[in-house]
């Protein structure tokens, strides 16, 4: 793999280290500010919504500059974002820094897909995409921890300090090894935006909302499901959540690989088993064993569908996948967000801590579901194609007088 990926990672692992550290930070900054954790949990929220809204307008900005320059402009916004978190004066300076980070995230990722695809031969796409997202999924298992450690003996200043410097790591890192990659002549904005409304990259991304949601419905309620079900002390959580992203990193990587080689199979055995898990997790979180296995499971094939479902869009959006991948990224914050709400609305309803595992499970199947409608229509698309040629080809043949004996010939030969 070209050491450039190595680069794209290294911003990855800053991105994914800033998304999620906050979350073991929140009591800290919001008796720092004098505010109620609720209210500082705006910065998780805000955060998300960034992404979805960055995602699109961050790469329609950048479609005139050359992808590496933009990438390291994206990773420059990051690095501004995260200092002016750790600088904060009042809470809503931080909530804007957080903001202002999060408008780099989809970006980066949308367009890091596209460049990371270039750098290798077609039939290692996936796995290149892959390698790009195990800066992701490290992150959950180093860079998350570390920071929330940094954060518990020197103040979560110095958390996003820490993260700061991350980006001007990963800055320089872009800016010594990705090859100045120009931007396509034939890149136009009208047909980048005009891609997301072809049924196949609307139903790729749908099946990121909803996939990636199965997860999440589960994951944001980890902490009270594994302390008040299954039974695991406070100080166990940190450990089960490294499991976690153990998982993760696994489950990216396999799925990159497979994805390369029949991309489709992949990811409806990945969307399909994560289904399955989620409903056995509601009846496995009772015991500790089996609620281990459920949280490794969780975490691998969730992030199996990563690779798969970012190479669909890109490949189903043909020579214009550069908006399409960005947005797919804000998909997956969309489906987080979309999964946290159905997965609160259920417990809040008495169904109890275990409920949004089959909210989960509902969302993986349905899509699941939409996996198999596309793989269908993609079937049809040929068939049809080759119909009408053939057609054609008839038509051609008996208007020159042949026989239709010869015209059914000319339609096989056509068809093979």
């Amino acid at each position: 793999m070209p050491l450039a990926l190595v680069a794209l990672a290294l911003g990855a692992f800053g991105i994914g280290t800033t998304e999620f550290v906050v979350i073991g930070l929140l009591p800290q900054i919001a008796t720092s500010f004098a505010t109620t954790v609720p209210t500082t949990g705006l910065l998780v929220t805000g955060y998300a919504l960034g992404v979805v809204v960055g995602a699109p307008l961050m790469t329609v900005l950048g479609t005139r500059i050359p992808r590496r320059r933009m990438l390291m402009l994206l990773m420059a916004l990051f690095t501004v974002g995260n200092a002016l978190t750790a600088l904060a004066p009042s809470f809503a300076v931080m909530l804007a820094g957080r903001v202002v980070t999060s408008l780099a995230h989809g970006a980066f990722f949308g367009i890091g897909s596209v460049v990371a695809a270039e750098l290798v031969e077609p039939r290692r796409k996936a796995r290149a995409i892959a390698m790009m997202f195990t800066g992701l999924t490290v992150a959950n298992v180093v860079g998350v921890p570390l920071g929330t450690l940094v954060g518990q003996h020197l103040g979560w200043r110095a958390t996003f300090g820490m993260v700061a410097g991350l980006g001007v790591i990963g800055f320089a890192g872009i800016a010594a090894l990705v090859p100045d990659l120009p931007r396509p002549a034939h890149v136009r904005l009208r047909r980048e935006v005009a891609v997301l409304r072809e049924p196949q990259v609307v139903l790729a991304m749908a099946m990121t909302v909803l996939g990636f949601g199965g997860v999440f419905a589960a994951i944001t309620y980890f902490v009270p499901m594994m302390t008040h079900v299954t039974g695991f002390a406070d100080g166990s959580v940190s450990w089960l959540m490294v499991l976690f992203g153990l998982g993760m990193v696994a489950g990216n990587l396999v799925g990159g690989r497979f994805a390369d080689r029949r991309l489709m199979p992949m990811l409806t055995c990945a969307l399909g088993g994560l289904a399955v898990v989620l409903a056995l997790f509601t009846l496995g979180a009772h015991t500790k064993p089996t609620a281990v296995l459920a949280v490794f499971l969780i975490g691998g094939l969730g992030f199996a569908t990563v690779p798969p479902l970012q190479k669909r869009v890109m490949d189903q959006a043909h020579d214009a996948p550069t908006l399409a991948s960005a947005v797919n990224i804000g998909a997956f914050n969309l489906g987080n967000a979309l999964s946290a709400w159905l997965g609160g609305l259920v417990i809040s309803a008495g169904f109890g801590y275990t409920a949004p595992n089959w909210v989960g499970a509902l969302l993986a199947a349905a899509a699941l579901g939409l996996a198999l409608v596309s793989s269908r229509l993609e079937r049809r698309r040929p068939a049809a194609s080759a119909h009408v040629v053939g057609t054609e080809a008839s038509v051609g043949t008996e208007a020159a007088g042949a026989t239709p004996a010869a015209a059914r010939a000319g339609l096989a030969c056509v068809q093979n």
